[in-house]
């Protein structure tokens, strides 16, 4: 160590010399004690510096991290039966081969940014030092090569971005193991796919498409040189905002190209004339055909990596799911082709296309709720000056119409069987409102929730012939309030059975029914068979639909119905496997929870059935041509301000939901504001393209016993009726025939319910449980009404009638919307409840 301060010292003293003489003049002038000092030091900083480093090495990435970010690869999402649904990426990259990277890029990068790159093993010690002295000198230049930009790029969080030692130290430790483990070629691929060009353009190839519309095996000397200008700052030299600054920067790297013999002078001089030539188009990520339930996949996805430690970005995971392609893209077409049709309506009744000239009365109050009207309050206006001045804005007026008024939609249909999810339609256009509406917004259902409310009293023993009275309700509310829901027509005072209640949608009857099984009971139940998450808030106006629910919910629940009382929760993913295809985890479907029974969900199911044979939601077969066994209900919220339809399949449920983002906004219609009518036509649309490409098999049945339908019920009656009026004689009975007048049926089992009253006692028949002399009224509903126990009721009942003579044949019901003569209207579909909330 003595003889190698001495060297040292006379080393230093040379180097000072040459370096500058002034430096030298006053280091002579210390005094020998000082000057050994100074030396220990200068002999100790490497040592210091080098345990430093060391100290460092734990705190950068380690090398599987960066294997993985070599390597990324981000997890695939398949449909079921193998379609590409999405890619999850941290950022808007397409990584391509550096083979497929024009060789001008490669030639202008390397000139540029670091023309030692394949010399050195991550860093330039003489472009470093250079770089100091100049930084000391107070010029700042950089001295980063490509490996340490590299290094900065991938692990901005590690290493940072802070001008200090520590930073710098840090980029060279990965810059030194980057190179220990890729080769030159993989490190340029690598750097080129992940640097940053603004306007969320990552990688050579996005940017190539961003700023120029072509592909980066394409671009020219002149493209591929502005574009490694950026690099120096994106900002500064970005060639849409700033194109003298880039036109510059571009031939700077030209003449570095020149410099290190990538371009020849002969070309420079031509080139460096040229003007700066963009095709600016931002770059967006392509959707995909399932947006909505990519993006509720991705949270479940992130959650389970980040449980098994895996990365969605990185780990190359392909994640097989329930959605099936081909029924994705029928919901899709449905969903946009009744939307766009939906909203031609919309537009003639607002008045969009003249800043909602139909709807000045609710302008002003969508103005008030503007940024622009809490600027101009603040500014110290009043609230009528600043209505004025926002609404002398053409603009946003105009903005905020459009906005308003843009008709939404959701579609979700379900495998009952095993809860898997085959199509997810979260808005009508991803683009202009990625909000999912399937999973996230939270509307009134309205009579779609009826169903729940006649479970509870089918579970309770009820039939579907038993009969309320159409009367005046009023049933007390806490507070002393009085809940009045009402219909579209006058009470009728007539008896209507369970069956008809349902299937025309009648208000004053599910009340009734509500008031005798009681509102918790209804609300349990809805969160037995699906509706897990919303609050429902049990109260007499629950049975129509008045708590927010989402239609995830509402399809679960129905698919409870479907699965004849089992639910199962809903699920998206079947498979997760590595990018080998090795299985990492398999979620089969749980089995089902009894949450209804049995025999209950079999006579809900046949009571649903005439929704769609004969009463609000009949369209389905007269309209779209559905077949088979399928049964439903439609749903309409007050004010028309939702519209529902959800239909049961032994093997598929649907349903659709159609309205506006702001509950406030309605399509001003009752005809089309009615879910028989909005969302229907969606449902209705998908289970015609479903059936027709044999995806959905119309021959499956329900596993209960069918009642006679309507039709075919007053069809055999009518035939028996002309076969008495025309027969020369009378036909000799098979049985004995009681004379003393017609006898009504002892009540049936709830799955046989709706069968005929008018019946025949055979010789070795028992005795009927009651008899009822002709002409006599019916006696009163099995499952009474608070106090209807002896109110007369006139009339049909679910089909029949009582009384003396041949049974009356009520008239054929229209297409759409029909009630039978004890029914009344039908157009119930957002009848006022009087301060209940929605109806249905």
């Amino acid at each position: 160590m003595k003889r190698l301060i001495p060297s040292f010292l006379a080393a230093l003293d040379k180097g000072l010399t040459l370096a500058n003489p002034l430096i030298a003049q006053a280091w002579w002038h210390l005094r020998h004690p000082t000057r050994r000092g100074v030396a220990w030091a200068c002999a100790a900083l490497p040592v210091l510096l080098l345990l430093y480093v060391l100290i460092l090495i734990p705190f950068t990435p380690s090398i599987g991290d960066i294997r993985k970010a070599k390597i990324e690869q981000p997890a695939q999402i398949l449909s079921a039966d193998g379609k590409l649904l999405a890619e999850f990426k941290p950022s808007n990259r397409e990584w391509v081969k550096l083979k497929d990277i024009s060789p001008n890029v490669v030639n202008a990068l390397i000139a540029t940014e670091d023309h030692r790159f394949y010399q050195h093993w991550g860093l330039d010690w003489r472009r470093t030092a250079a770089a100091a002295l100049h930084t000391f000198s107070g010029d700042r230049q950089g001295g980063s090569t490509i490996t340490q930009q590299l290094a900065r790029n991938l692990y901005p969080d590690e290493i940072g971005r802070a001008p200090t030692l520590t930073r710098k130290l840090k980029e060279a430790i990965t810059a030194f193991k980057i190179e220990a483990l890729y080769s030159k070629d993989e490190i340029l691929e690598t750097y080129l796919n992940t640097v940053p060009f603004l306007y969320n353009a990552y990688g050579i190839e996005m940017a190539a498409r961003t700023y120029f519309d072509k592909s980066a095996s394409d671009l020219n000397v002149l493209e591929s040189a502005t574009l490694t200008g950026m690099l120096k700052g994106n900002s500064y030299y970005n060639p849409v905002l700033n194109p003298e600054r880039a036109l510059d920067r571009r031939n700077t790297v030209l003449a570095q190209m020149v410099k290190y013999g990538k371009l020849t002078p002969a070309a420079f001089e031509t080139l460096k004339r040229r003007p700066l030539r963009i095709d600016f188009e931002r770059q967006t990520e392509p959707p995909g055909p399932a947006p909505h339930f990519a993006q509720q996949l991705r949270k479940w996805l992130a959650a389970w990596a980040d449980r098994n430690d895996y990365n969605i970005y990185s780990d190359g995971l392909v994640v097989r799911t329930t959605i099936d392609s081909r029924l994705q893209t029928m919901a899709t077409q449905a969903v946009t082709l009744q939307g766009n049709q939906l909203q031609g309506i919309a537009n003639s009744a607002w008045g969009t296309r003249a800043g909602c000239a139909g709807g000045r009365d609710l302008l002003p109050t969508f103005l008030r709720e503007t940024p622009d009207f809490r600027a101009a309050k603040d500014a110290g206006l009043s609230d009528e000056d600043a209505l004025k001045r926002v609404a002398s804005d053409r603009k946003l007026v105009q903005s905020v119409c459009e906005s308003k008024t843009r008709v939404q939609a959701d579609f979700l249909a379900m495998d009952p069987r095993n809860g898997q999810i085959r199509a997810w339609v979260g808005s009508r256009d991803f683009s202009q409102d990625p909000f999912d509406h399937v999973q996230q917004a939270r509307r009134q259902p309205g009579s779609t929730f009826k169903p729940f409310v006649y479970a509870a009293a089918f579970e309770a023993g009820a039939k579907p012939s038993d009969t309320f009275v159409d009367k005046a309700v009023e049933i007390p509310l806490a507070g002393g309030e009085i809940w009045k829901p009402s219909d579209e027509d006058e009470p009728s005072e007539r008896a209507i059975s369970l069956r008809d209640a349902l299937a025309y949608s009648r208000n004053r009857i599910t009340a009734q029914v509500m008031e005798t099984v009681g509102p918790n009971k209804v609300a349990r139940l809805a969160r037995a068979m699906g509706v897990r998450d919303s609050e429902l808030d049990p109260v007499p106006s629950l049975a129509l639909g008045t708590s927010p629910v989402t239609l995830k919910e509402m399809v679960s629940a129905y698919g409870t119905i479907a699965n004849l009382g089992g639910y199962v929760e809903p699920v998206m993913v079947t498979r997760i496997e590595d990018r080998n295809g090795d299985v990492l985890a398999e979620f089969a479907p749980a089995s089902p929870k009894q949450e209804l029974p049995a025999d209950t969900a079999r006579t809900l199911v046949d009571v649903m059935r005439d929704v769609v044979s004969r009463g609000t939601g009949s369209s389905i077969r007269s309209r779209f041509g559905v077949r088979g066994d399928v049964a439903g209900k439609t749903g309409t919220t007050q004010g028309n301000a939702d519209g529902w339809f959800i239909l049961i399949h032994p093997q598929l449920v649907a349903g659709a939901w159609v309205g506006f983002n702001d509950s406030r906004v309605t399509l001003r219609s009752d005809y089309w504001g009615q879910g028989a009518h909005s969302a229907l036509p969606i449902v209705g649309d998908f289970f015609q393209r479903a059936q027709r490409s044999r995806l959905v098999d119309s021959r499956v049945k329900f596993d209960t016993v069918q009642e006679p339908g309507w039709f075919a019920e007053h069809t055999g009656r009518l035939r028996e009726w002309f076969r008495q009026l025309f027969a020369a004689a009378p036909a000799k009975p098979e049985k004995q025939v009681v004379t003393r007048g017609p006898v009504r049926r002892a009540p049936a089992a709830a799955v046989e319910a709706g069968a005929s009253a008018a019946v025949a006692a055979s010789g070795g028949s028992s005795v009927p449980e009651t008899a009822v002399e002709p002409h006599a009224l019916p006696q009163p509903p099995l499952l009474q009404a608070p106090g209807s126990a002896s109110a007369p009721a006139n009339g049909a009942v679910d089909g029949e009638a009582h009384g003396g003579g041949e049974p009356a044949i009520a008239p054929t019901p229209t297409p759409d919307d029909v009630v039978p003569p004890d029914a009344g209207s039908t157009a119930n579909e957002g009848a006022s409840t009087n301060g209940g909330g929605a109806s249905h």
